[in-house]
């Protein structure tokens, strides 16, 4: 937990941002996994955490802004819990570390909605993302749960985008300082890509080192020598000579900022030459993308400048041919790069997702593409000095679009089909680092993992 003036500070910027009415904000619950009592993990809800700060069940926070009134609902523990849990902090002890004096059983939470409600107040709250809160929800508003959704406050949601947008000295300090604990998951990986081990043995490993860290992994780890599978979670290949095994994964730090990074090792511990030459391609494109982001950039600058790049790269391979710049600009490119560049990082891994990404992404300014590739892209609006995002160009050749789009001729003068086929088993290349935007520039979070080719090979298949 920060400080205690860290989460009153946060709540009086939003007070000035959301105009009238009352700011609903609910915490998570456990969530079984095969009877009540055998739950997942627990994982606090994002904004409860960013304004409330207290990483436990059972939670909702209010603010009144008519009257201003903060007020925490929730119960106290029982003799029968604590029997089983130990000692607890009561719900007003808790309350205090955050600021918070007024509390209220969870119960009274109806009461004050409907109170709310009589006097036609707006409730406000972002939009829910599990069936238990929107349950909750419809039951508080006496509405139906599939209306639940579309009564949420845009107000709200824009106000919370524009504060967790811009990270904290203290939340940039702990995502820095949990980037250790990223390096040794993907150090470990390198270590371990030889032939003969699984991908379920990688998979485990580097889960296990997030939680030594003090933290859950950040997402559902991807670790595949099928990389051109862009979220591929399938874990059951054995690593043989000649693959390239890519490993995208991220740790929760013990406050839940995540890390997000990928690197790609030759399983054999030395990359052949066009394995090379493809991955140097994609470095080259995250190193230039990275001197590119800088205050003031919209990012979709930055990653049409990565695809150009990789473009680029490709037409000296014989893969692309004709204009660069006119062939990234009608989407040709998104063959082998048919995702954006990056995204928002911090207390989630694509952060504030929940608001929706285009809300985040996106404003008056810069809108979404409708382009295969572009559309893809999470993050375009301009940068700010604090924004902590991803940098991850990749190229992938992916049989099923290389087939279909050959078969439907589409980009015929930027593409040379033919040469294509004998890449149908490459697989996949992404390289990825977490970025700070700083005021002259940005620079890579934490200790570079290591990225070049010669880096990368020192520590392939070594022993741990």
């Amino acid at each position: 937990m920060f400080s205690k003036e860290t989460y009153v500070h946060r709540r009086v910027r939003l007070k000035k941002n959301v105009k009238s009415g009352l700011i609903l904000i609910l915490g998570n619950n456990d969530s079984p996994m095969n009877y009540p009592s055998n739950v997942y993990h627990f994982r606090q809800d994002s904004t409860f955490l960013y304004f409330f700060g207290i990483d436990l069940q059972g939670l909702a926070g209010v603010i009144d802004l008519d009257n201003d009134k903060e007020i925490l609902f929730g119960d106290d523990y029982t003799i029968d819990d604590i029997i089983w849990m130990g000692p607890q902090s009561s719900l007003k002890e808790q309350a205090a570390r955050v600021g918070i004096t007024e509390t209220k059983p969870f119960s009274a939470l109806q009461q004050t909605i409907a109170e709310a409600l009589k006097q036609n107040r707006t409730i406000h709250f972002t939009p829910p993302y599990r069936g238990e809160n929107i349950m909750l929800l419809a039951d508080l508003l006496n509405i139906p749960h599939g209306e639940v959704s579309n009564r949420s406050s845009l107000e709200l949601t824009k106000a919370c985008i524009d504060l967790r947008s811009v990270k904290e000295a203290c939340e940039i300090e702990e995502m820095e300082r949990h980037m250790a604990t990223a390096c040794n998951m993907h150090t470990t990986a390198m270590k371990l890509a030889r032939p003969g081990i699984t991908e379920q043995e990688v998979t485990g490993a580097i889960e296990g080192i997030s939680i030594s860290g003090g933290g859950m992994v950040s997402f559902p780890v991807i670790c595949s020598v099928r990389g051109e599978t862009l979220h591929n979670h399938y874990h059951g290949n054995t690593l043989k000579d000649g693959d390239l095994l890519l490993v995208d994964a991220g740790s929760e730090s013990p406050m839940h900022y995540a890390t997000d990074h990928t690197r790609t090792t030759p399983v054999s511990g030395k990359f052949s030459d066009i394995q090379k030459s493809v991955y140097q391609i994609v470095l080259n494109a995250n190193d230039l993308a990275r001197e590119a982001t800088k205050p003031g950039v919209p990012y979709r600058d930055v990653h049409l400048l990565a695809c150009r790049v990789i473009a680029s790269g490709l037409k000296d391979l014989g893969l692309m041919k004709g204009d660069v710049d006119e062939a990234v600009n009608q989407g040709a490119h998104a063959l082998f790069m048919p995702h954006g560049l990056g995204h928002m990082i911090g207390l989630d891994v694509h952060d504030m997702e929940d608001y929706d990404d285009t809300l985040v992404g996106y404003d008056e300014e810069i809108q979404r593409s409708s382009l295969f590739g572009l559309a893809a892209l999470r993050l375009g609006r301009r940068l700010q000095a604090g924004f902590t995002i991803t940098n991850e160009p990749g190229i992938y050749f992916i049989p099923a679009l290389i087939d279909n789009w050959k078969a439907e001729k589409k980009f015929t003068n930027f593409i040379n089909y033919d040469k294509l086929e004998a890449f149908k088993g490459f697989g996949g290349i992404r390289l990825e680092d977490d970025i700070l935007v700083t005021e002259n520039g940005s620079r890579i979070m934490g200790e570079r993992i290591p990225i070049t080719v010669d880096e990368v090979e020192k520590i392939a298949g070594k022993e741990l």
